[in-house]
């Protein structure tokens, strides 16, 4: 039995600001291949290349990963303001109805960042436009400046429940991450278990209440550094486990 699959929903952008493209990064892959040890491959972020049921029938599971434009506010019935950033309509158009069905027939997902607030929404919440604006939050955004480790680097503590789900997974209930958005969850709904939190109270980790699979959502960025890193290689391994369990079922 070879490996199983996992799609990478790429973000669109433009290369030297005029070349389209959808692109996945690779440590994403890195980690799904040498840490999951799953295949990895990128999927265009719209509904005109694929269906839900065609990357349903071709993947065991996916990861939503990060990306710089927002989920458009009214996928959860929000009007859009100037703080609300730039949208992917098409990638929204995409991920939401996918995350929905693959959350409803258990196939495995794992949402990061961006990925995390899409899961979130797909299963009725809202969002945050820009969580700093808030009363005694922090600054969660990448830094402007630095290298690319600089901006990864560790910058605040997340707090799980002492039993809860990520306790079991990370073998601890306090764990130090990094952070990189500027959105962030304001009402949860019914279908969210908040799981994790920063220390300014921002929910950082999540998972769908009475799903049959894996519904593990962060809010920070495991992909970095994760054939090192304890904390995201339990992650990634927790997640291709899910899905090796899911393909060898079907």
């Amino acid at each position: 039995m070879g490996r199983f699959v996992v799609g990478i929903v790429g973000n669109f952008n433009l290369i030297n600001d005029e070349y389209p493209a959808y692109a996945a990064g690779k440590m994403n892959c890195d980690a799904l291949s040498k840490v999951a040890n799953v295949i990895p491959i990128i999927v265009p972020s719209s509904p005109e290349f694929t269906t839900v049921d065609e990357l349903i029938a071709m993947c065991d599971g996916f990861l939503f990963t990060g990306g710089r434009p927002n989920v458009h506010p009214s996928n959860y019935g929000v009007e859009a303001t100037a703080a609300h950033g730039d949208f992917d309509r098409d990638r929204d158009a995409l991920t939401l109805p996918l995350i929905k069905r693959a959350v409803s027939i258990g196939l495995p997902i794992f949402g990061i960042c961006r990925g995390f607030q899409e899961v979130a929404v797909a299963m009725g919440a809202t969002l945050h436009p820009e969580i700093r604006e808030l009363d005694g939050r922090m600054n969660h955004r990448m830094p402007p400046d630095g290298t690319l480790a600089e901006k990864f680097a560790i910058r605040h503590e997340v707090t799980f429940r002492s039993d809860g789900i990520f306790s079991k997974i990370l073998g601890s209930d306090r764990i130090e991450t990094n952070t990189l958005h500027g959105q962030g969850i304001a009402d949860a709904g019914d279908r969210l278990i908040i799981d994790g939190w920063a220390s300014d109270g921002t929910p950082e980790a999540l998972y769908v209440k009475d799903a049959p699979g894996y519904t593990y959502s962060v809010q920070w960025h495991p992909e970095w550094n994760a054939e090192n890193d304890p904390i995201s290689k339990r992650l990634f391994t927790a997640f291709g486990d899910a899905v090796r369990d899911y393909g060898n079922a079907q």
